[in-house]
């Protein structure tokens, strides 16, 4: 019998107190019994792990001195999953509800294909008949988004797919991959680790996977907040210099430079010119440039998968649901035909 580990993403303050009695009943009513569940709790204080342990006393509570983002929280118990033998690790987030097959029907999916990265389809809560994500979608220039947001579902998009990565918000990842492909980047903090995973499994030549018959239901809301803002730009542009190949990112440098240029334009109208100006910080920062060049040492000792395999599932349009600005919609199609010509050149 295979081991599975549930991880519920860390909580922070009262994030527990507001989200984590749903997801807790959702868990308790699933057809697949045979699971051990996790709790993290980031920056502990004695109220907030005494409030997890007693609203989950039979399960495994780590208490963590400081905040370690959702990339060194979710890390922790991994580590510990990995430790006591467990073979599959199920990542979901605190704000969830799961339908009561979900853990039945990602392991189903699992036995099938026991090394692949396998996203739960995401639906909208209380909008149940509206998606989340059917996985994520890479654009090249390293935004990430949810595949088929706010659509709604039906029979021709209910099938098991390969998918650029899958999201941190539910998804079961092999320990025995996880062991050869390494743990969330804690570097990226939070925001874009679940990208730069998803990434490794295809570098290392496995794959990302939907379940689109395991459901759980997100209570997903887009902050605007200017940090979030920060750590997605920021993150995005980590994920492409650790991951592509090296005629990769000279062929994308024109387009990321006219891309530059417009989220600058963006920043100013929006008010985050601050926050662009702090991500250019970080790389003129020659502390910085230790760990990404470390990190991308490290994935690209991993590689097995061309680039031009790779990127088949990523995407020359950004889509963003949470931003409607005129200039992009003007220059999506011009980066649509641009990436079409680099796939055409890609043989690496």
């Amino acid at each position: 019998m295979q081991k599975l580990a549930v991880i519920i993403s860390p909580n922070w303050k009262d994030y527990a107190q507001n989200y984590l009695a749903d997801c807790l009943a959702s868990l308790r009513k699933q057809t697949y019994k045979d699971y051990d569940l996790f709790l993290i709790d980031n920056e502990s204080s004695e109220q907030s792990f005494n409030f997890l342990k007693k609203t989950a006393p039979e399960d495994t509570v780590i208490p963590l001195e400081k905040n370690e983002g959702f990339a060194g929280g979710n890390n922790a118990a991994i580590k510990l999953a990995i430790e006591k033998g467990y073979d599959f690790i199920f990542l979901v987030n605190m704000d969830t509800v799961l339908d009561e097959k979900c853990l039945a029907e990602l392991m189903a999916v699992a036995q099938k294909n026991p090394q692949a990265a396998i996203q739960s389809r995401l639906m909208l809560w209380p909008e149940t008949n509206k998606i989340n994500s059917l996985g994520n979608v890479t654009h090249f220039l390293g935004f990430g988004y949810c595949d088929a947001y706010g659509k709604k579902i039906t029979e021709q998009i209910m099938h098991e797919k390969e998918i650029a990565y899958p999201s941190g918000a539910a998804v079961l990842l092999p320990t025995k991959i996880l062991k050869q492909v390494g743990l969330f980047d804690e570097g990226m903090w939070m925001y874009n680790e679940d990208q730069d995973l998803g990434w490794r499994f295809w570098l290392s030549g496995h794959c990302c996977l939907l379940a689109p018959q395991s459901v759980v239901y997100h209570k997903y809301e887009f902050s605007r907040s200017i940090k979030k803002l920060y750590w997605l730009d920021r993150n995005r542009i980590i994920a492409i210099l650790k991951n592509y190949h090296v005629l990769t990112l000279l062929l994308i440098l024109p387009a990321f430079i006219v891309m530059e240029l417009g989220l600058i334009l963006f920043s100013l109208k929006s008010g985050w010119l601050k926050e662009k100006i702090r991500v250019w910080q970080y790389f003129l920062s020659l502390k910085n440039w230790h760990y990404l060049l470390r990190a991308r040492r490290q994935s690209q000792m991993l590689r097995q998968t061309s680039d031009r395999k790779i990127t088949k599932y990523f995407s020359g349009k950004i889509w963003y649901q949470e931003i409607d600005d005129v200039k992009l919609r003007f220059i999506n199609p011009i980066f649509n035909v641009y990436w079409k010509i680099v796939r055409l050149i890609m043989f690496w």
